[in-house]
């Protein structure tokens, strides 16, 4: 029945959740998973940094669907992530977009749900919507601030600092930290409170 699933991520946990709904349906049906991140244009910071998260995100989910035996394809892309998702989805000929979405409304309401919602609309093909009923644990920099210092920590680094204002890149924070004389990229899930830790390279 499919052949070519489009999935969509951010690397928070709704997106996590759709990944793993998408991998069983491609290993059902032996079909191609395309992974997706849009680096927003409405997101702040630095575009680089923005996009080896993203890369970093789908990577991740790469690895994952390897060790599923599922055939995948990545790409990372900016723009308005609606109007992305929805041409990259011609562009492949996907014939099913799995996307995760919180189920919440209102000012509750983050990037990934609502333009899961703007895809279900606009869609010419099926739109799977995996909701997460996950309570954000993350509410604010503060909390992304200690988290990120407990996890540099458990990674055997001493006198962490936190360099700059922590931000929102689309449903994770990103905590730009340094210990020891290196510089770090310390990526938050609000919802569960994981974590991801990123080296960052000092440029020449």
């Amino acid at each position: 029945m499919y052949e070519r699933i489009l999935v969509p991520v951010d690397g928070g946990s709704e997106s996590r959740e759709a990944v793993s709904h998408a991998l069983d349906i491609a290993d059902k049906y032996e079909a191609t998973m395309y992974v997706l991140h849009v680096v927003s244009e409405q997101l702040v910071g630095d575009a680089e940094e923005l996009e080896a998260a993203g890369e970093q995100v789908t990577d991740e989910i790469v690895e994952r669907a390897t060790e599923h035996g599922v055939d995948v394809v990545a790409d990372v892309t900016d723009g308005r992530p609606s109007d992305r998702i929805l041409g990259y989805a011609d562009e492949r000929n996907a014939d099913l977009i799995v996307m995760g979405t919180h189920g919440r409304t209102g000012v509750g309401r983050v990037l990934l749900g609502s333009v899961a919602e703007r895809v279900a609309r606009h869609s010419d093909v099926p739109v799977l919507l995996v909701r997460s009923a996950g309570v954000r644990t993350v509410e604010s920099a503060e909390q992304a601030t200690t988290v990120a210092g407990d996890a540099l920590a458990a990674e055997g680094y001493d006198d962490v600092s936190v360099t700059e204002q922590p931000y929102r890149a689309a449903n994770t924070w990103i905590v730009r930290a340094s210990a020891e004389g290196e510089t770090f990229n310390v990526h938050v899930d609000p919802v569960t409170g994981e974590t991801s830790v990123a080296r960052i390279r000092q440029r020449d």
